[in-house]
């Protein structure tokens, strides 16, 4: 074998799962938006009617800490980028008082999370 390989590879859904795990063990609340994914076009069409919104970060903590009302987060792996829609809301809720934040990773997510509880 040459070169470096990953024992074990990640995905974006494995980072999440690890923030998920990680404020399930700090008792943080946090919860999913559950967004992505491919669906066929009766479940989107069902979906989107019952107001699943595209562009909406990943997750959420809906707790108050200092200025924000609420922190949410988009999780991208690897070289991934936001969207235009996923730019208009986050936009749009940094305008509305709660603070977002695109993150490579659980790490990242998890030092947001930290430094989100520490601001005064």
């Amino acid at each position: 074998m040459t070169g470096k390989q990953n024992l074990f590879p990640s995905s974006e859904y494995d980072e999440q799962v690890a923030v998920i795990q990680y404020c399930d063990i700090k008792r943080i609340a946090c919860f999913a938006i559950p967004n992505g994914g491919s669906r066929n076009r009766i479940e989107a069409a069902r979906m989107q009617a019952s107001g699943v919104k595209a562009g909406i970060p990943d997750l959420c903590i809906p707790v108050p800490s200092g200025k924000y009302h609420s922190l949410y987060i988009e999780m991208k792996y690897g070289r991934n980028k936001t969207s235009p829609k996923q730019d208009e809301w986050i936009e749009r809720l940094r305008q509305l008082g709660h603070k977002v934040c695109v993150c490579y990773g659980a790490n990242q997510a998890i030092d947001e999370i930290e430094k989100y509880f520490s601001e005064k």
